[in-house]
Formats: structure tokens, sequence, C-alpha cells
């Protein structure tokens, strides 16, 4: 178990990928070694509206924060579908060639009647014609701002929410699936960011837009970039973390309460809450994977501001020009560079554009703030060998046991809190996967059987890798099995985390680190 290796980057040859996999598949045993590349699939630039770092900036900064991959995602919108990916393609195509990072070229697509979603494609000469043709098709500020014979009600709804706007998010899906299946480019992934910001995406829109693209469609941020939003002023903005302090509007699902739209350490509420809606989808033993990510546009404490602020630059030219140097601290930004903070580990054997969204895709992944760890590696076994690690599917014989390991490497370096951190704590949640649920109940957002079946106590005095071990005996009904670490110092009496205070929770001083599951079958 390898934290940051760095190879050179390769990518494979230009030709159609394999069909996408749906679900994972069913193994006794993987031996395969692999590293765990850190990356960050959530990052603007000055073809954003309201970002103000290059193409360049963002990349070196990435790669000097420690990042194997990032991907360049700038708001979709009117003004950025006209020109700004054709003017972005060199950018991104130089600083590969500048930079030892791999650096996929995507979008932050506006969702139509719900959030926003990270579109990454791999590196491929057709990716630039599939992004722009995708988002003058389906994003939906692009169908807001366009006149249409459904009228203004359309428009609305295109943006806002409604079953139009839930509509055109699944038809834009199933173009996309379509055209992945007779296209050059031959695979995408889709993410959906800051799920629960705004209340907007609903259980069912979830579970729509997975078996609309199954294999594609394939999670979302488990946790939201802007941490730092909540520091207070004048450094920070006094806000949320993630900026996440809103509350229900007219289009958010009315089953959500307050809590629901909070930070729960530093996390997205859907998969910090225990039993929520995260586990709500893997009890249903769907593959729904959490990333985690900087969503980098001003990064706090910076001397630098925008370019050109006027909408008529950023419409005519399709990005804000270069930053300009003040020398002075300017308030209110509320991100850490990309890599800096928050990172997505993909496992993989070999470091590439196809291999890392494999990983993705499999949910091959753990997520960590604040160098909690420099890496972690999950093992099911179900019988003799090597067993299975994050994402995959194992099986076991009715009534037999299951034996869970955890292999941690500790952090050695201090973080930007300006601490070595250290993990104190390490939970093994399992929850009981019972079946797809009926079409009435799409909207199902609690998993109550999920559970912490163990905890382990991290020494203080302890040194070097670490290895948990528990066996989970007389399995009876399919499981899923998932780790959960932190620091402990904001947890509460159980371990759990707790809902984040507006304006006042250091992101450095509450840091947590979640896996994807491992799904076990009986048989």
């Amino acid at each position: 178990m390898a934290a940051h290796p760095h190879e050179h980057p390769h990518s494979h040859p230009h030709s159609h990928a394999h069909p996408l996999p749906a679900d994972p598949v069913t193994t006794a045993g993987d031996d395969r070694e692999y590293a765990w590349y850190a990356g960050d699939h959530h990052i603007h630039t000055t073809f954003s509206r309201d970002a103000m770092y290059s193409v360049d900036d963002q990349v070196r900064r990435g790669h000097e924060c420690g990042l194997d991959w990032m991907v360049i995602t700038d708001h979709g919108g009117p003004d950025h579908a006209k020109q700004s990916v054709a003017l972005q393609t060199p950018l991104i195509a130089d600083a590969r060639r500048r930079h030892d990072v791999l650096v996929f070229q995507g979008m932050e697509w506006n969702i139509p009647g719900a959030e926003h979603a990270t579109f990454i494609a791999p590196e491929h000469e057709g990716t630039p014609d599939l992004l722009q043709r995708f988002e003058r098709m389906f994003d939906g500020d692009v169908l807001a701002a366009r006149q249409n014979p459904g009228g203004p009600e359309l428009i609305r709804d295109s943006v806002e929410g409604g079953s139009v706007a839930e509509q055109l998010g699944l038809d834009a899906l199933a173009w996309l699936v379509e055209e992945l299946r007779t296209g050059a480019v031959g695979e995408a992934l889709v993410l959906s960011n800051h799920p629960m910001r705004t209340g907007r995406v609903s259980p069912s829109k979830v579970r729509g837009w997975r078996d609309a693209a199954p294999g594609v469609f394939v999670g979302w941020e488990g946790a939201p970039g802007h941490q730092a939003a909540a520091l207070p002023a004048p450094l920070g903005r006094g806000r949320g973390r993630g900026q996440y302090d809103e509350s229900p509007g007219r289009w958010s699902f009315p089953g959500y309460d307050l809590d629901q739209y909070r930070t729960w350490g530093g996390f997205d509420a859907a998969t910090a809450r225990m039993g929520g809606l995260w586990d709500s989808l893997l009890a249903e033993g769907l593959p729904w994977w959490i990333t985690a990510n900087s969503d980098n546009h001003f990064d706090i404490g910076d001397t630098v501001r925008v370019g050109n602020l006027s909408h008529e630059h950023y419409r005519r030219h399709g990005s804000r020009g270069e930053p300009v140097e003040t020398g002075v601290v300017q308030h209110g930004y509320v991100d850490f560079a990309p890599g800096f903070y928050s990172r997505t580990c993909v496992g993989s054997t070999t470091r590439d554009y196809r291999s890392v969204m494999a990983a993705l895709r499999s949910g091959r992944v753990f997520v960590v703030h604040g160098g909690l760890v420099r890496a972690v590696e999950g093992r099911v076994r179900t019988g003799p060998g090597p067993g299975v690690t994050f994402g995959a599917r194992t099986s076991v014989v009715r009534g037999g046991d299951v034996e869970v390991e955890l292999r941690v490497d500790p952090a050695t370096e201090a973080n930007g809190g300006g601490e070595v951190p250290r993990s104190a704590r390490w939970d093994v949640i399992v929850g009981t996967v019972t079946g797809r649920v009926a079409d009435v109940d799409r909207d199902l957002f609690e998993a109550p059987g999920t559970r912490v079946v163990e905890s382990f106590e991290v020494p203080a005095h302890a040194t070097g890798p670490q290895v948990f071990r528990t066996v989970l005996r007389g399995v009876a009904d399919p499981i899923y099995v998932r780790f959960r670490g932190s620091d402990g110092r904001h947890a509460d009496a159980d371990g759990h985390p707790r809902v984040d205070r507006i304006g006042d929770s250091d992101p450095w001083d509450d840091l947590w680190c979640y896996t994807n599951p491992v799904f076990v079958d009986v048989v």
C-alpha cells in the first residue's frame, strides 16, 4: 500500500472503451497491490464567471500540494458555452506538458432542476467536442437563457425544479449514455456536487440519475469544497463549512430537516448521517460512491483578486483574465488550494487517465481531510486469500464468517494547520442490503439498520502502520461494510460527527476519513 507514488502519466490509445460496468463484479479475491493516487475533481479557473486562477496556476498548485490527478471543471452557462471550452483546451494541453500530474478536462454541469455535477471525460481528442455539445444542449443555465417553445414556465423549471426540469436531466443522461456507446470518447463520469446544499437533490432524483446512467453517474461529493467558509471574519466569511448554511426553498425536498442543509464534521449530511441517504442507497445494493475536493475559486488569505469583474468582459472573452496581485490579503475568500486540505484517493496499479477513471467508477476510493492519514486500505475476506477492497463485491455462504481488516498508513508530516494529525478512532460500519425499493418508496432516505459493529481506539503513542481486524460471525443476510476514521476532537459520545456550527467550525480541528463500501452477498 503506497500513498503518493510518482510515475510519468500516460494515456491509453484513442480507441473505444470497453462497456461500462453498471455494478461491482463479484469476486473471491483481488491480490493486486494498489497505490493510492490523490486527486481533486472540482476545480475552477478564470474560465468560470466567479474564479480567478489560470489553468496553469491551478495545475501547478495542485501538483505542489501532492496531487497525482485533477479535473478542471469550469461552470457551464450561456457565456461559457460560446467559446470557453475551445479557448481552454490548448491551455490544458500545455499544462499537461509542463507538470507531472494528470489533468482531465471537464466541466461543472448545472443539472436541470437540481444542483451541480462534475462531468469528467478522459484525455482524448474528442473530449472538447463532447463537453461543448453536452453543455449547449443540456446545461440548465443554457436552457434557461434560450428562447424555446415552452415559454417562461419551461425556462424557470429547467433551472429550479419541477417535473419538466427533472425529465430534462434524465434526457441529458440518456443522450450521454448513447453518445458514449457510439462516439469516439467511449467513457465519461458524472458526480453530483455539494448535493445537500440547497435541498433540491431529492432521494428519488439520485435514484433516477443512477438508474439512467449506471457506470456513468456514479456518486457524489461526500464532502464539499469551500471548507474554510466557516472561519470567522475578517479572514473568512463566518458561514457554514462548504457554504452549507441555506434553508429550504421552493424546490427543496420537503422531507429534509434543517440539519440536512449543514455539514457534519465537514461532510455532507447525506453521507455523514448514520443510516441516512447514502446508507439507504447502499442498502439497495447500489454502487454509489463518495468523493471530496476543493471546489477551488479563491484561496483564503490570498493577496490576488479577479482580473476583470465585469460581466461584459467575461461574455466577450470567455474568461476573467489574469489575476491581479495586490500585496494585500483579500478578505472573504473561502477555499483551500487543490490538494491542500481535501483529497480523493483512488486505488490503482498504474497512474493514467483511464485507470483513474476506472478506479472512480469502481468505487476504489477513500476520502480524507487535512492529511489525517497518508493512506488506508480495507480488506474483506470470506475465505482464504487476499479478499477485496473498497467498491468491490464478494460472497459468503449463509451463516459463514466475514473477516474485516483495515490497514492505516498514518500521517508523518505537518498539515496546513501546522500540526501532524493523528487518527484517534476507526469505525467498522455495517448495513443490511435489503434490495431495491418500490417505486412508491423512491424518496426513502433512511436505513435504520446501519450500525457501528466495531470501533478501534488508536493509542496516543502509536507510530508506524496500523492494522485493525474484526470478524463478522454468522452472516445470514447480504451486507455492506464501510470504514470511518477521525481525530476524535469533535465527535459525539458515540464517535459520530456533530453538526457544524455556522461561523464557528475550524476545519483543521475536526478531521475525518471515509471509505467506500465493500458489498458481501450471501449464497
